[in-house]
């Protein structure tokens, strides 16, 4: 699978899902604007997958162009606790590092799961991705496209209810429609 096909799945369910439904009020004026950045890593370690986050952070330091960046297992962390095992060490070497105030980090895994939450729960489908993610936000965006948004505290709720709506069975449906793009040319 090359890393175009990746991305073309990342892309399918950030269109047919997120923007679609508007999950990030956001994500459509950051694709709009061609300033997301798809990075795929095939890192199966902690080690390589943290030095792509910092370098990848470093990249964005110096392309003010690129509003976010979202780097894609395609290859590691399929299991779900040694993904938040890498989502925890990798919040705080952002911090380590001096990045507190200048990115955060949203988490994105095919089998995302809310803490205390059931499985099947279709609440969790708002963090549920074709692969393990780690999402590079700028934090500078994030707070003015926050400012212009009415109720922004709202939108964790609205899509818990939207999701709900939608049900199990569309959300499967959805995200099984992005990971099909991973096999085609």
């Amino acid at each position: 699978m090359t890393d175009q096909t990746i991305i073309a799945a990342i892309q399918k369910w950030l269109t047919s899902f997120v923007i679609a439904y508007n999950i990030c009020p956001f994500a459509n004026r950051e694709q709009q604007n061609n300033s997301i950045r798809y990075q795929v890593c095939d890192a199966v370690d902690l080690e390589h997958a943290l030095e792509k986050l910092i370098v990848e952070c470093a990249t964005l330091d110096s392309h003010l162009e690129s509003a976010t960046s979202l780097i894609i297992y395609s290859k590691g962390f399929a299991d779900f606790d040694d993904y938040l095992d890498l989502v925890a060490i990798a919040e705080q070497l952002l911090s380590d590092r001096g990045y507190d105030g200048v990115y955060q980090l949203a988490s994105f895994h095919p089998h995302y799961c809310f803490e205390g939450s059931d499985d099947q729960d279709p609440a969790n489908y708002t963090n549920r991705s074709p692969y393990p993610m780690l999402h590079i936000i700028r934090e500078s965006s994030l707070t003015a496209a926050l400012a212009s948004y009415p109720d922004p505290d709202k939108i964790p709720e609205r899509n818990i209810q939207l999701t709900r709506q939608l049900g199990l069975k569309k959300l499967i449906s959805l995200l099984e429609e992005s990971k099909k793009q991973r096999c085609e040319p």
